[in-house]
């Protein structure tokens, strides 16, 4: 789990003041930590093309040019003629020792983007949207230095951004970086150290990333022990029987001792699932919402949920009367994708906004949401699912579009549901449930188009 920044200003201040650091220090190391990256990624004498902006992003990638040439063939492309003090001096030093500084971008193996960084706030002129155009139309391996240019701090991508295969970001992981939009232009992402460790260099963030291996699976450890001492699954099962099958599935394949399908009608299910039209007397965790429909009335609905079980609401549950009231519950995980979100703040009267307005500003209507509901545990679907309870915040950035298709969110549900029915608290089932989840995308091994939910169920298995 490493930390998350809205900005990392803050933090250079700090090593200034602190640890008696400069910002040519810090710049020093963060050209060097680039510089081991490329020699140990691309062999010697390959033709490396940097083009820098005005600002200390551009001054890095002057640096940077610098350490490089001489086992490299380097060009360095200025952007602009108005460079700040530290673009100054890193040029006076670049071309102390012979680098090249051209014009014109021309064709070579490695294109750095050292334009603007995290430093961009602004849409871009004219002039470096045709730059940044003209880059990534380049046939070249492209390393974005800080973050990709044309990504800002907040998360938003501009039309005309930085297409990075790498990016090496500078002493910390900044939050905009994991945004929907900015999936498709970070590529891998890597920090590099400013002349301090990371642990001396970062201060505690209310925001996480997850790594995969913070997932704790629901091993079994006791020996004398019996089916009921892993838990009731409880999935109330709508119109749509095939949604609470995949979840039942699902929660029976995560570790829960017992799983029943609640329903009005008998269903034809899987021989190891049960079924029941009653809630049984030993279900430890429920789940409500998934191809719901309009099975159940509200007084049915009612009555199953007239107790303290966890609960995990999904789908169908979000348009439904109920929802008002059942968001007071405690022990409450809800589970939307962007479009039910929106519905979600509207009915809450939290905010009226579009589904792109939301996946614009992500971070920021989850935390309003936090902000008015912390004893809700908010996982908000999507390219990095991000996972919300007591203001605090994680990141989940190991999905695929693999998981693009019809299921795969019952087979979440199932996940998280089973994990609750075990004793997991909701915030821990949350995390743990959506890591198992896009690790076990990961493990299955098909065409980006061919996965189906219960390839996502099998692969539960190998993890």
């Amino acid at each position: 789990m490493q930390n998350l920044f809205s900005e990392v200003a803050s933090l250079d201040i700090r090593c200034y003041h602190d640890y008696g650091l400069t910002e040519d220090i810090l710049m020093e190391h963060a050209a060097d930590g680039m510089a081991d990256y490329i020699r140990s990624h691309h062999p010697r004498g390959r033709h490396i093309c940097i083009v820098s902006g005005g600002g200390n992003n551009g001054a890095d990638g002057i640096a940077l040019a610098r350490l490089l040439h001489g086992d490299f063939k380097v060009s360095l492309c200025l952007a602009t003629e108005k460079l700040g003090e530290m673009g100054q001096l890193q040029l006076k030093r670049a071309q102390a020792v012979g680098v090249p500084v051209v014009d014109t971008l021309s064709q070579c193996d490695l294109l750095v983007d050292a334009l603007f960084g995290s430093g961009l706030s602004r849409p871009l002129s004219k002039k470096y949207q045709h730059m940044i155009e003209t880059m990534n139309n380049l046939q070249a391996e492209k390393l974005a230095c800080d973050m990709p240019s044309g990504l800002q701090l907040d998360g938003i991508v501009q039309e005309h951004t930085f297409l990075a295969d790498i990016t090496l970001t500078m002493g910390a992981l900044k939050k905009g970086m994991f945004s929907d939009a900015a999936k498709e232009v970070t590529g891998e992402i890597r920090v590099i150290d400013l002349g301090v460790s990371r642990k001396l260099y970062e201060k505690e963030s209310d925001w996480k990333l997850l790594d995969l291996d913070d997932l704790q699976l629901p091993h079994r450890h006791l020996k004398d022990t019996h089916k009921g001492s892993f838990g009731h699954s409880g999935i109330i099962c709508g119109e749509k029987v095939g949604a609470a099958v995949l979840a039942g599935a699902a929660a029976l394949r995560f570790g829960s001792g017992l799983v029943t399908l609640i329903s009005n009608n008998q269903e034809q299910i899987p021989f190891e699932l049960m079924q029941s039209h009653l809630l049984p007397e030993t279900t430890t965790a429920l789940a409500l919402g998934m191809g719901l429909g309009t099975e159940f009335s509200t007084e049915e609905l009612q009555r199953l949920l007239d107790n303290d079980l966890p609960l995990l609401l999904d789908a169908d549950i979000f348009v439904h009367p109920l929802f008002t009231e059942l968001i007071k519950r405690e022990q409450l995980i809800i589970t939307p994708h962007p479009k039910e979100f929106t519905t979600i703040l509207r009915v809450l009267g939290l905010a009226d906004i579009s589904v792109a307005e939301l996946q614009q500003q992500r971070f920021q209507y989850v935390t309003l949401f936090s902000e008015h509901y912390p004893e809700v545990t908010l996982l908000l679907k999507g390219a990095n699912v991000i996972i919300t309870h007591h203001r605090r915040f994680f990141v989940n950035p190991h999905g695929s579009n693999i998981l693009a298709k019809g299921g795969s969110g019952d087979v979440l549900a199932g996940l998280i549901t089973a994990l609750m029915a075990q004793g997991v608290t909701p915030l821990q089932a949350a995390i743990n449930g959506s890591l198992a989840h896009t690790l076990a995308a990961q493990e299955v091994q098909k065409n980006s188009y061919a996965m189906t939910p219960n390839d996502l169920i099998e692969a539960i298995t190998t993890l």
